[in-house]
């Protein structure tokens, strides 16, 4: 009995080592492969899942979370034979765990090379400046090539980005000298557009200036036109009169008449620059007399009205004239 009784709970103990070891827990973010005597049968999701022991186990443990994949440096010629260094960083998750189990040896390897290849062939066939100008459409070229690739293997490319591009010193130099004289060229040309803007905008001013004077001075002439027609007219009208007074027989207005021309005529000798001396009478009734010797002849003239009468002559100087010097400007006579 006693026998029988141990015999019984060494048969539970086995069993219930048996049902533990059958049990298997699967965490999350994780899938297991299972094997029945070496060959995949199934998937072990995360949670709680019961496999008979010793018929069953574990193949693989695949992590189903997006992973990153660091691709290492490598030296790449481009197009115009460029060495630059270049490394880059891949984005991949796993959706099929069975695949990715048994279709590829070394998940991790196989990605990496297959990334390392494909960079050095999408790079290679671009020139230096497309390299470094365009890394967006590196990305995607890389991004459809690695997915296309990796797709039996039951993996998704999320990204592949390009983390750095380091070309040689003497070629970065080179840049930047480009872009120092790019930019100087740059300076120039806008400073040559701010001297043409700043000439066109004096040239129209000196237009417009030009264009005020021409105004002014057609406008002047047109006043002095005006004011010399006005003074003609008065000149005319000053004539008309004198002559309507002499017709009337006023020996007084041709007296005043040829008094003030003469006065005026006096007057410029004065202020003639060019005339330096002049003879003039010494007396001061001289010029009285004259102007009233010229009316008697006006008068004699008007009382005859035979014929026309003749013009007066002009006074002679007496014999008993000195040379006078006038000053420019002056009108008193010394």
């Amino acid at each position: 009995m006693d026998i029988f009784i141990g015999f019984l709970a060494a048969l539970l103990i086995v069993a219930l080592f048996y049902a533990i070891s059958s049990i298997k827990v699967v965490r999350q973010g994780y899938q297991y492969t299972i094997e029945h005597f070496g060959r995949f049968t199934a998937v072990a999701r995360p949670g709680l899942n019961f496999y008979p022991a010793f018929f069953y186990s574990v193949g693989r443990k695949i992590n189903m979370m997006e992973q990153v994949l660091d691709i290492p440096s490598q030296e790449i010629i481009t197009k115009d034979n460029a060495m630059v260094g270049v490394d880059g960083v891949v984005f991949f998750q796993v959706l099929d765990a069975a695949k990715a189990a048994y279709e590829v040896s070394d998940l991790f390897v196989a990605i990496m090379q297959l990334a390392t290849t494909n960079l050095r062939t999408v790079m290679g066939s671009m020139d230096l400046d497309e390299l470094l100008s365009k890394r967006d459409d590196i990305n995607a070229r890389l991004l459809n090539v690695v997915d296309h690739a990796t797709n039996p293997w039951g993996v998704k490319i999320t990204r592949v980005e390009v983390k750095d591009i380091r070309p040689p010193v003497d070629i970065v130099n080179a840049m930047a000298r480009q872009m120092k004289a790019e930019r100087e060229k740059r300076a120039n040309i806008l400073e040559a557009e701010g001297t043409r803007a700043s000439e066109i905008l004096r040239a129209e001013g000196q237009k417009q200036a030009r264009i005020l004077e021409a105004e002014g001075r057609k406008e002047s002439a047109f006043r002095d036109s005006e004011a010399r027609e006005r003074a003609a007219e008065a000149e005319a009208k000053a004539t008309r009169l004198v002559s309507e007074a002499i017709e009337q027989g006023s020996a007084q207005a041709i007296n005043y008449f040829i008094a003030q021309k003469y006065v005026e005529a006096v007057g410029k000798f004065a202020t003639s620059t060019n005339a330096k001396t002049i003879l003039f009478p010494v007396e001061a009734t001289q010029l009285i007399g004259t102007l009233g010797g010229i009316g008697e002849i006006a008068k004699e003239a008007l009382g005859s009205g035979s014929g026309p009468a003749s013009a007066p002559t002009a006074p002679r100087a007496s014999t008993s004239t000195r040379a006078t010097r006038l000053q420019p400007g002056s009108s008193d006579a010394s």
